[in-house]
């Protein structure tokens, strides 16, 4: 029987050899200066250097240029697209480094942005994430040490195992079409999030895209298009078991790319999730039929490890926000990946009561559980903050 702890599932993903291959649509003496150095240390890392991207290429360093990006179109999801920018100055604070970065990320259909400056202390390096992360290295390093320091931020990222996959069941019992007394929790613990001003607006990647590469982004991150935060809830019926493993979780979550603040709708709004396979990486959701269903949030596999392991927990929140003194991961791997899963879920199963941790991610926000949402809003609603404090 395949083992589906936190750790197995770890295990299995493999250290095969890493490639990459640097795509560079821009020149210049400091992308020169940058890209080589980063190349050089990766290589050092044991990275093989291809040619040119492929299909299989693990990693690509997509070098454009700042004022005209162009997309890098991978052919398949696991290959993590860096789009690397020479900028004359890159802004400190982070809602203008958000503004600077996020545009030049999105048209590049990069995973990772980075942007570079010299300056009489060195290059200064400023890093975005898609989840709306941020955080640098430099100035004041030799280049030797920064190099070291990029790689060693940039490394998990590019390492990680997307788990984004879905494969929609049309089976959903009828008298679940309309949801149940879980999802009306899930409608008002939405609503509850836009009252406290914790959901904030979606970066409008619609507006920086073409219909073309916003399908491509789509397809390739599964998302709908950008929104912030989740939230699930354990189904408590007796009827429905865990696909492909009957004994694993069963629950209700929201979808990719919606409106948090007016879950409604099942099969749109929100998803039944039977459960994760990891024959193929997929989350399997059930759906009443003749129902144009939308993905489930990118976060499944991490909602899947905790309910698995923890049976009393009833529900999970996920938000763009946080609580002082919480405990974070040490890497700010991407949403959707088998390594975020596992380091939130480690961290809820060292909490002192698992069914009621509060956890840090970082750069990010915040996974908290509960035995209902209604249970995590009233014991810690109040004592979310809207900013999530950044390297």
């Amino acid at each position: 029987m395949t083992d589906l702890a936190a750790h197995a599932i770890l295990a299995r993903t493999g250290t095969g050899t890493r490639t990459f291959a640097r795509n560079e649509l821009a020149r210049s003496a400091l992308l020169d200066r940058f890209v080589t150095g980063l190349t050089a240390t990766m290589r050092d890392a044991g990275y093989t250097a291809l040619d040119a991207p492929g299909p299989d290429t693990n990693v690509v360093l997509h070098v454009v240029d700042a004022a005209d990006v162009k997309p890098f179109r991978r052919k398949n999801a696991p290959t993590f697209v860096i789009a690397i920018a020479a900028m004359t100055d890159i802004p400190d604070a982070r809602d203008d480094l958000l503004r600077t970065g996020y545009p030049l990320l999105v048209r590049g259909l990069a995973n990772l942005c980075i942007m570079v400056a010299d300056g009489p202390d060195g290059l200064k390096v400023r890093f975005v994430t898609l989840e709306q992360g941020t955080y640098g290295v430099g100035p004041g390093l030799a280049d030797a040490a920064l190099f070291a320091e990029v790689f060693t931020r940039v490394e998990p990222l590019a390492s990680s195992q997307l788990v984004i996959a879905n494969e929609f069941v049309p089976d959903l019992p009828e008298p679940l079409w309309n949801g149940d007394a879980q999802t009306a929790q899930m409608l008002r613990a939405g609503r509850e999030l836009d009252a406290l001003d914790l959901l904030p607006a979606a970066f409008p990647i619609e507006e920086i895209l073409g219909p073309r590469d916003l399908r491509h982004v789509m397809l390739l991150y599964g998302i709908g298009g950008l929104s912030y935060g989740n939230v699930s809830t354990r189904y408590l019926g007796d009827d429905l078991r865990g696909v492909p493993n009957p004994d694993g979780p069963v629950y209700w979550m929201s979808a990719s790319g919606v409106d948090k603040s007016d879950l409604r709708t099942v099969g749109e709004h929100i998803l039944l999730v039977r459960g994760y396979d990891p024959a193929r990486d997929t989350m399997v959701l059930s759906v009443p039929p003749n129902v144009k269903a939308r993905r489930v949030s990118v976060d499944a596999i991490e909602h899947w490890m905790i309910y698995r392991e923890h049976p009393a927990v009833g529900a999970i929140l996920h938000v763009h926000g946080w609580i002082d003194g919480t405990v974070s991961t040490d890497v700010n791997y991407p949403c959707g990946t088998l390594q975020l899963a596992a380091s939130v879920a480690d961290l809820v199963r060292r909490a002192p009561d698992p069914s009621r941790a509060v956890v840090g991610l970082r750069n990010h926000g915040l996974t908290i559980t509960g035995s209902s949402l209604d249970e995590i809003f009233d014991r810690v609603g109040d004592r979310i903050v809207r900013n999530v404090p950044m390297e």
